[in-house]
This record gives structure tokens, C-alpha cells and sequence, in this order.
């Protein structure tokens, strides 16, 4: 009361019209919640005279001064924001306009009311109408507030990202990515940007991931939110997302990792269904190599993420995480944090933790104190030698190519059968990995167990050899390489022949050489008639071509007791894939002992060359001059007129 009548004392009536926050600041103590709810609201009203700017102006006054002397004492701030957010469109005033918003920014500040405000301004339309992006941008908010608040905008959006995958998206993980966007862009809460960042950088890959694929109308939009107004096909909750993540990048002077996404298409990585992992493998790796503090917050912050949220929420933070796993900060975290973790997600039904944990695993491989607990995950690894999936099979053999050295005999022996399967595989990279990892392997045999190995090495040379012949260069000069550590460990000294890199059917001589070499090598200790015939049937055309020219060769060092053994079937299955077009194989075949030796031991060959021989006139179309000549040649050895 004393106040008052000093107020009354120094006043007049001219300058309460003139200073009317007066009123404000001395009634405000006696009027009960309903009572400031009424004297709010009638201020607003105010706000609504626009044939008269003043009145506009003392409503502005008012309104600020009763929000900021009352405190904590109001209720139904929902009603009062919303009032607020349909009067900012018709205030003109620059003046009037900051003092409302400035009456929303002290509302917001307020821990009691932050979520209240925060809910109500997230019940609106996006994109936000250039009122509510305003209200957005230039909050005026004390620097310890500031953290909070963005805080709970940040939480509003991360509690949509525990919700199933398979219901809608809920419209306020929309609407708080779109204010989170406004905010940066606007930048007066930079230094809670900062703080946050971590957080805020992976709810909004998180948001990513949500949103691919997703329009509007996958999203559960309030009723009659958009009522008379149609929203446009353009607007998803993916183009949010995206711009919220460009601004966020931007605000925190993340400008060269901002460059590397643009540069290598990341943000259209991210955005892919299939590819979105990458986009997210290549900005952790950007901020890595360019700002490696803010890489470590990021991933001490991830540690207790990885088991939250729905797929979508563990895929996008384990993808993080373990590109940051490169960090040499990454062997201080626990065992239970790192390798435990990975050793789950090798066990993990989904494939695409599989490929994780095995990137994981190759990163922390370097670290020599964490090789031993990664030793122990061998059997997973192993295992995965057989996936259908090729980057994981790929990144399988290059942590075994770590860790060939230290494994045991029986270890050793298991894993070079499981790769002999892999020699031929379709996947050319696999294929060549595969004979890499198994020349290894050979390299780190002890001298005590070689014996126990010499069978694998014998039967891995006519895969080799014949493989040495493949389209592909990178697999022929791998086999020729691992050719070449096979000869080392049998202490045989290869012909020089074997490193020519043109084909057999253009260097018959050399062939003929590597031939004698390998039939006289292995004479009684390795079947390699038998070996190669099954290359005979190979889906390519080079190896079908080697291996029957090799057949043809080796007939000339074949024990003839073993071709009595193999009666004629093989030669009909050669013959069977002469005729289908491998005519160049076909004349080198014919120089073998096909037409000479082995009718001369296995007579009853004769008649199945003769059934399978078609005549020549239908041939002559298809074969080169010298195939031609050759066949003559046949025709004279078994006594049958060219005609």
C-alpha cells in the first residue's frame, strides 16, 4: 500500500496515460492468478486497435511489464500464447512487435512454463509463417536460460524417435525440427548451439533416417491444423530435417565438414534408403579429421545411445560411433563400450550391424593392446566368411589378414578351407581377397606344422595356375602371387613362364612349359587331370578355355594306368563343351594325346570322338584355318577319311 500512495503522491493523471507499465508494476501484487489472466488478456485486446497506435504501443508496454513482475504466477499460458500467435500478424509496430515477443520469450524462459510454451508454439503449421519463424529467430532469452530451453525443444523431438517404426510419424518430430532450424538460422541461442551440439547433431541424423521415403501425409497431423490450407507436395519431414542439419553445421562454424558433404553428395547419401549409412559414415568422418574434440563429445555422448530408440535410432548412432572408433581416444573407452559391443552386433539379426561391428573391429584392430580380447571373436569371424553379403565377407578377411599371425594350427587349417571355397567366387574382390588372406596364411605356418598343410597347398596350385588366366587382372596377378608363396613353400622354383601375362592359347610354348613343370611336380602326389577337368565347366569363358588347354598339355604326364581308371566320360563332357563354341581350346586340345595316346590306351575313346565329332563342312564356318588343319590332323591319327 505504501507504494501506492507514493505512486498517487508523484503522479498525475497525465503521467499514468504516459507511463501506464506504473499501473502495472504496483497492481500486479494484488491481483490473484484469474485476475492476471483477465488483465493479460484484456491487454491483448489492445493489441487489436489499429486506428489508434498508441493504444497498440501501451498494450505492448503493459503486456511485458505484467509477465515479467508476475513471475511464475499465471495460468492458462496456453490460452494467452495462443492469443498471442493470432494478434502477431496484424502488429505493425516494430517496437510493439519485440515487446510481444519478448512477452513469449520471458514466458519460455520460465522452467514452469517452458514446455507449455514450447507445445503450443509446435501446435502450428509448418513451414512456420514468416510471424511464428520470426517469434522463432529473435527469442531474447538471458544466457543461462538459454540451454534449457533448446533443451526441451531438443527433447520434444527425440521422445518421437522411442515411437515403433511402423506408425506415423508423429506431426511434433516435424514441427520441432522445423523450429530447431528457425532458431539456428536466427542464432541468438548460439552458445546453448554449442553446448548442445552433440545431442543436437545425432537427434537430427536420427530425424533423417526417420524421414526418408515419408511425405506429409505419412505424418499424423492434428485435425483441422491445416484447415482452408493446402499444403504442398514439396514440403516433407525429410527437407526439415535436411535444412535443420545444413544450419546446424553452419552455426557452429563446422564450415569445412559442411563443404566435404557438398562436395561428395553426402547430403544425398543421407537422404537415400540404401545409402544412408554412408552419409552418415562420411560426415563422422569429416568431423573427425576436422575437428576432433567436438568428435570425442560426440562420442562419449553415443556410448549410452546405442541401445536406445527404435532400428532406425540404433543404426544411425552405431553408424556414428563406429567411424569415430578410428579416434586414438577410442582404446580409453571400456571393453564393455567397444568390443563387447561390436562382439553383440556380430551376433545381430540384421545384417547392417554385422557390416558395423566388423568396421569397428578393423579400426580397433591397430590398437596391439586390444588385439587379444579382438582374437577372441575369431569363431564369429570365421563364421561370417560365409555371408551372402560381400562387404562383409570383404571386411571379415581384412581383420583375419590382422590376425593370421597369431592364430593356432587348427584355426589356421579351418580358415584356409573356408577361403579355398572362395577361390572362383562371382565376386571378383572376394575372389582376390580370399587367395591374399590364403597366401598369408601359408606365410605364417610354423616350420613344425607344415607337413600338416602340404595336401592344402598341392590341391590350391591348379586353382591357382588356372586362375592366373582370369579376365580380371587384379585376380590373375593376385593368383600368380600366391602361386609364387606356394612354390616357396614346397621349395620349387617356378618357370618364368608362369609370370607371362598373355594368354595360353596365344603363348602356346610357355603353356606347354608351365605344363611340364606342374605335371612332373605333382606326379603321384596330387590329381591334376582330375582337378582341372572340373575347371572344364567354369561359368568362364577364359578358364574353360585354360583348363582344357591344360587337360590337352598335361596328357602327356598322366600315369596311363589312371586314364584306364577314368573310362571315357570325361572326354565326352570336353567334347560336349567343344562343341559350344571354345574353338581355340578345341585346337590346342587336339595336340594332346586325345587323338594319338589316348586312343592308343583307351581304344574305345575312338568311338566317342567319332559320335561326337560333328563333320567338318558344318564346322568349317566357325573355326579358324589352323582349328581346320587340326582336325585333318585327328581325322588321319584315327584312321578316318577327312570326308
Amino acid at each position: 500500500m505504501k507504494k501506492c500512495q507514493e505512486l498517487l503522491e508523484l503522479y498525475s493523471i497525465k503521467q499514468f496515460y504516459s507511463c501506464p507499465f506504473k499501473i502495472a508494476q504496483i497492481f500486479e501484487a494484488f491481483l490473484n492468478s484469474n485476475e492476471l489472466f483477465q488483465f493479460v488478456m484484456t491487454t491483448l485486446d489492445g493489441l487489436e486497435n489499429l486506428k489508434h497506435p498508441c493504444t497498440q504501443k501501451s498494450a505492448g508496454e503493459l503486456l511485458i511489464t505484467m509477465v515479467k513482475n508476475a513471475e511464475s504466477r499465471f495460468e492458462k499460458v496456453p490460452e494467452i500464447m495462443g492469443v498471442i500467435c493470432a494478434r502477431l500478424s496484424i502488429i505493425s509496430q516494430p517496437r510493439v512487435r519485440r515487446q510481444i515477443i519478448n512477452t513469449v520469450s520471458l514466458f519460455i524462459s520460465r522452467p514452469k512454463y517452458t514446455d507449455i510454451v514450447i507445445g503450443h508454439l509446435l501446435c502450428h503449421p509448418v513451414p512456420y509463417d514468416r510471424h511464428l519463424a520470426e517469434l522463432w529467430r529473435t527469442l531474447e532469452v538471458e544466457l543461462p536460460s538459454t540451454t534449457w530451453i533448446l533443451w526441451r525443444l531438443l527433447r520434444k523431438l527425440q521422445k518421437c524417435h522411442n515411437e515403433p517404426t511402423h506408425e506415423k510419424m508423429a506431426y511434433v518430430a516435424v514441427a520441432a525440427t522445423d523450429a530447431l532450424y528457425e532458431v539456428f538460422v536466427g542464432n541468438r541461442l548460439q552458445a546453448a548451439t554449442f553446448r548442445l551440439f552433440p545431442q543436437l547433431l545425432m537427434t537430427l541424423l536420427i530425424q533423417i533416417h526417420h524421414s526418408i521415403g515419408l511425405t506429409m501425409s505419412d505424418v499424423a497431423v492434428p485435425s483441422g491444423l491445416y484447415t482452408g490450407q493446402e499444403m504442398s507436395s514439396e514440403v516433407t519431414p525429410l527437407c526439415f530435417a535436411i535444412q535443420a542439419t545444413k544450419s546446424l553445421l553452419l552455426r557452429t562454424l563446422c564450415w569445412q565438414e559442411f563443404n566435404i558433404m557438398e562436395k561428395n553428395k553426402g547430403w544425398t547419401l543421407l537422404e537415400g534408403k540404401e545409402c544412408h549409412l554412408q552419409g552418415v559414415s562420411l560426415l563422422a568422418n569429416a568431423l573427425l579429421e576436422r575437428n576432433h574434440l567436438l568428435a570425442q563429445k560426440v562420442m562419449y555422448l553415443l556410448v549410452p545411445l546405442l541401445n536406445r530408440g527404435n532400428d532406425k535410432h540404433k543404426l544411425t548412432s552405431a553408424g556414428f560411433f563406429v567411424e569415430l572408433l578410428q579416434s586414438p581416444v577410442a582404446r580409453r573407452l571400456p571393453s564393455i563400450y567397444s568390443i563387447v559391443r561390436l562382439k553383440d552386433w556380430l551376433h545381430h539379426g540384421n545384417r547392417v550391424f554385422k557390416f558395423l561391428a566388423l568396421r569397428g573391429l578393423r579400426y580397433l584392430i591397430k590398437h596391439q593392446d586390444m588385439r587379444e580380447d579382438i582374437r577372441s571373436l575369431l569363431p564369429c569371424i570365421l563364421d561370417l566368411l560365409c555371408e551372402t553379403d560381400e562387404k562383409i565377407v570383404l571386411l571379415a578377411i581384412q581383420i583375419l589378414l590382422q590376425l593370421v599371425g597369431t592364430m593356432d594350427f587348427t584355426t589356421l587349417t579351418a580358415m584356409m578351407k573356408t577361403l579355398f571355397t572362395l577361390f572362383g567366387d562371382v565376386r571378383s574382390d572376394v575372389h582376390r581377397l580370399s587367395m591374399t588372406l590364403f597366401g598369408a596364411s601359408i606365410k605364417s605356418v610354423k616350420y613344425t606344422d607344415k607337413k600338416g598343410v602340404e595336401n592344402q597347398v598341392l590341391d590350391s596350385l591348379v586353382p591357382l595356375l588356372l586362375y592366373s588366366q582370369d579376365e580380371n587382372d587384379a585376380v590373375a596377378e593376385e593368383s600368380r602371387q600366391v602361386l609364387t608363396i606356394c612354390a616357396q613353400f614346397l621349395k620349387w622354383k617356378l618357370p618364368q613362364e608362369v609370370y607371362c601375362k598373355d594368354p595360353w592359347y596365344i603363348s602356346p610354348s610357355e603353356a606347354g612349359t608351365v605344363c611340364k613343370f606342374f605335371g612332373k611336380k605333382c606326379q603321384g602326389k596330387v590329381n591334376l587331370l582330375a582337378q582341372t577337368l572340373m575347371f572344364s565347366k567354369n561359368a568362364k569363358l577364359p578358364i574353360r578355355r585354360a583348363a582344357v588347354l591344360f587337360v590337352g598339355l598335361l596328357l602327356k604326364y598322366v600315369d596311363c594306368s589312371e586314364l584306364r581308371t577314368k573310362g571315357t566320360d570325361w572326354i565326352e563332357n570336353v567334347y560336349s563343351l567343344m562343341s559350344k563354341g571354345d574353338g581355340i581350346g578345341l585346337k590346342w586340345f587336339l595336340r594332346g594325346r586325345l587323338g594319338g595316346s589316348v586312343v592308343e590306351h583307351l581304344p574305345s575313346a575312338q568311338d566317342v570322338i567319332l559320335e561326337s565329332w560333328d563333320p567338318v563342312p558344318h564346322r568349317a564356318p566357325c573355326m579358324d584355318g589352323a582349328c581346320f588343319s587340326l582336325c585333318l590332323c585327328l581325322c588321319a591319327s584315327l584312321g578316318v577319311s577327312h570326308e
